[in-house]
């Protein structure tokens, strides 16, 4: 049985551009998980050894915040994908069979390991080695008639999957350059195993052509003709849609409209609304003061329903022990987290880490009389809009720190401003560039084209900006652990937060 995993990590990654930017390319998020992490779960009970060169602290960081299974990581010696693989297959023991693959490579959920490399009730030992052949997509090498070529192919391409039997065989590798042209001056012969449905992420325009996941990792989406299925891939994901439910059916005994159709709670079945989310379509300034209005007369309606006595450690977990619970887990990660002052955008803005107990004292002065029935997450990307314009609530969070179902109506408001000023919604899809400079940071967030509704959303909800500003800020904040499978995402959200919280600070 296979135990071992060797990750050819290095290489800037040049052809995937502004996504290699900040960090390696095995860190570039496809699915809703870094490309690693797609090895990580299909062989969770593996040993793996990462070879890393380009950006390589930001991986050690990385993994060392998010990583659940057995690793270590190579620093390569040399370049090219030969570099590494000495030191890496130093740390397998001899006689034990290993994969060797890239790290752009995402197997299909119904790929299996040829005999002798799976997991087997009795040990069945390998006796060949294996070549992986796209068979799917093109590759630079081609692997025909038990020779290399060097040309170009789909139905032969030599895709950057190895079994071996043993680290003998490939114990004289370069210590750098090209592996499969050192394999071609070898001879090394292999037998073929296909692998069709594998995806490959080596260029940008790939990349750029993916469908984008519009949930978590924790959840999984089944999008029907008439209905869509909702259910959650891990224990996280299942409390979080057991809470949705009890949040639809107490808003469906209250009498709350807007709401989808509701077909079934285990698993949870809704409605699939004929229309877009309000941040995929463009409207003028009288539609969108319109469908704004709409939108928060929907959300009144729902704080009107029903109180109950507000719970101040219920704010201190949401607004403060939350927050510095998931940027404290990515501080070492997060570039300039250790200095007392970061430039965000040209904008000089105080780290909140040297600011915690100002931030602590700000947060405490927004005392709460009572607790309303609230939606929790009503941004644009948890808001359907039907053909007619009528806005439609989906994804309610249903709790609020240790609250089921009633929370700050505050909260809602900051997270309606957080899609109308802060351009969640396109940050959310990864719709944004982040440089990281050596003094400096420059964020771009590409638009809801909202902005200009933020003296009409003051006005209509008739609430203080010093407070929903200071909100916005933290929700910034408390987004970088969230927003886990992105490294980028981790860093823009810390970023922004810094940024936004100056402002009000």
């Amino acid at each position: 049985m296979m135990k071992y995993i060797i990750v050819q990590a290095g290489g800037k990654g040049t052809r995937l551009k502004h996504l290699t930017r900040n960090k390696p390319k095995a860190l570039v998020p496809v699915g809703n998980l870094p490309m690693l992490f797609h090895l990580f779960r299909k062989y969770p009970d593996k040993r793996f050894i990462i070879i890393a060169d380009y950006k390589k602290e930001v991986m050690r960081e990385y993994l060392e915040v998010f990583a659940d299974v057995k690793y270590q990581l190579v620093d390569a010696d040399g370049d090219g994908t030969c570099a590494g693989v000495k030191q890496a297959i130093s740390l397998i023991p001899e006689k034990e069979p290993f994969l060797l693959i890239w790290s752009d490579l995402i197997l299909p959920d119904d790929f299996e390991m040829p005999t002798g490399y799976r997991d087997f009730p009795k040990e069945v030992y390998p006796k060949e080695d294996y070549i992986g052949i796209s068979e799917t997509f093109s590759c630079r090498w081609s692997y025909k008639e038990g020779k290399f070529l060097e040309e170009s192919s789909c139905e032969h391409g030599v895709a950057g999957f190895f079994l071996f039997t043993e680290k003998e065989k490939i114990k004289t590798v370069a210590p750098r350059g090209e592996l499969v042209r050192w394999m071609q001056e070898n001879k090394m012969t292999y037998r073929e195993i296909g692998l069709a449905g594998t995806k490959e992420f080596g260029v940008f325009e790939e990349y750029s052509q993916m469908e984008m996941e519009k949930c978590r990792p924790f959840n999984k989406i089944i999008i029907k003709e008439d209905k869509v299925v909702k259910e959650g891939r891990d224990a996280h994901g299942k409390k979080l849609v057991e809470r949705e439910c009890a949040w639809y059916d107490k808003a469906k005994k209250i009498g709350i409209k807007n709401l989808p159709e509701i077909y079934g709670f285990n698993p949870l079945e809704i409605e699939r609304i004929e229309g877009k989310n309000i941040y995929e379509d463009s409207f003028s300034y009288t539609e969108k003061k319109e469908i704004l209005r709409k939108l928060i007369i929907s959300l009144q309606t729902l704080h009107k329903a029903e109180q109950i006595q507000a719970d101040s450690f219920s704010c201190k977990e949401i607004y403060f022990n939350k927050t510095f619970g998931r940027i404290g887990n990515i501080r070492d990660l997060v570039p300039f987290a250790n200095q007392r002052y970061i430039t965000v955008n040209g904008r000089k803005c105080r780290n909140v880490f040297y600011y915690k107990r100002e931030l602590e004292q700000r947060l405490e002065q927004l005392t709460c009389e009572a607790f309303c029935f609230i939606h929790g997450d009503c941004t644009f990307s948890n808001m359907m809009l039907r053909r007619d314009k009528s806005p439609v609530l989906i994804d309610p969070r249903g709790y609020f720190g240790y609250t089921e179902l009633y929370g700050d109506p505050r909260y809602d408001w900051a997270k309606l401003y957080y899609s109308i000023v802060g351009n969640y919604d396109r940050f959310n899809r990864r719709e944004f560039e982040l440089e990281i400079g050596e003094n400096e940071v420059c964020l771009t967030v590409q638009s809801n084209q909202w902005e200009d509704m933020e003296s009409d959303f003051f006005e209509m909800t008739g609430t203080k900006p010093e407070e929903i500003k200071l909100l916005h800020a933290v929700i910034w904040l408390s987004l970088t652990t969230y927003a886990w499978h992105d490294y980028d995402s981790i860093c823009g959200a810390f970023y922004n937060g810094l940024y936004y919280l100056e402002e009000v600070l």
